[in-house]
């Protein structure tokens, strides 16, 4: 039920990536408030910062409720004239580097863009390695490359292995393949030939069968790919497979790809391949 309408700005120099993702994870514990979301990346003169500020001041007239502001600028001129505003104000950098200053005895570098750029550089090229991994090895494609890879997600179709094995590679740097389990795999009660290379890097999604119908009804709606019993007998099979093979998965029914893709790391025992 919501309660009230608020406006969020998210403010960077650069990308606005960090703000939003850490002002959104602090506004999710806040239950009854639809959010009105307005990003600003690259701020990065005077001229921007009057006129972000003005419109802050109009929709705070407007909505009769301060705007709340999340702010990773690292410029503090622009700041300040952004505080100048209706609304309250939560500067991230102002709230953790003093303290690691002082714990550190350094000063903070001060340079926008570090934590998205390109400094990082083995870094960013496992990122752009993984990527391609994935993109080359998706829906069973190239399986004997699969000894290259890091794990193997497998599952019947649309249980969500592809867009967790790109938030692998984008999130973590990892060489994340994915094989779907078919119809010509349920005739036997065993495991493919093309996954036995690859077999102690298996990884099983599962999910409620009531929520693979939903999922495969909006992509092809009334078939018998979609229905319920289908989505039933697939579950069943590939569960039972799972068991038999010792093969380590996961219900995906509640939680997401976030979710998903930490525990996968956190059970398989990966490391997160990128910033190290």
């Amino acid at each position: 039920m919501v309660n009230q309408k608020r406006t969020v700005f998210y403010l960077s120099d650069r990308t606005g990536i960090t703000a939003e993702t850490l002002g959104h994870s602090l506004l999710t514990q806040f239950d009854g408030i639809e959010w009105n979301t307005i990003n600003v990346p690259f701020l990065d003169d005077i001229e921007k910062a009057h006129n972000v500020t003005r419109q802050i001041n109009e929709i705070a007239e407007c909505e009769d409720h301060k705007p709340l502001v999340f702010s990773t600028l690292l410029n503090p001129e622009f700041l300040e004239i952004i505080k100048q505003a209706n609304c309250r104000v939560f500067d991230f950098f102002e709230a953790f580097i003093c303290p690691i200053e002082e714990e550190l005895r350094l000063p903070f570098a001060r340079m926008a863009g570090r934590s998205h750029g390109l400094q990082h550089h083995l870094s960013y090229f496992k990122r752009i390695a993984a990527i391609n991994y994935v993109l080359a090895h998706d829906d069973g494609v190239n399986p004997k490359s699969f000894e290259e890879a890091d794990i193997v997600l497998i599952g019947v179709s649309r249980s969500g292995k592809t867009p967790t094995c790109l938030y692998l590679g984008l999130q973590y740097g990892i060489a994340a393949a994915n094989y779907p389990l078919t119809q010509d795999d349920m005739q036997v009660m065993q495991l493919p030939k093309v996954l036995q290379s690859a077999r102690a890097k298996l990884f099983g999604l599962t999910l409620s069968a009531a929520q693979l119908h939903f999922i495969r009804q909006e992509r092809r709606p009334n078939s018998t790919y979609a229905s319920l019993a289908q989505c039933q007998h697939e579950i069943q099979w590939q569960e039972s497979l799972f068991r038999q093979y010792n093969i380590p998965h996961l219900d995906t029914t509640r939680i997401s790809i976030e979710e998903i893709s930490a525990t996968i790391l956190n059970r398989c025992g990966l490391r997160r391949q990128l910033y190290g």
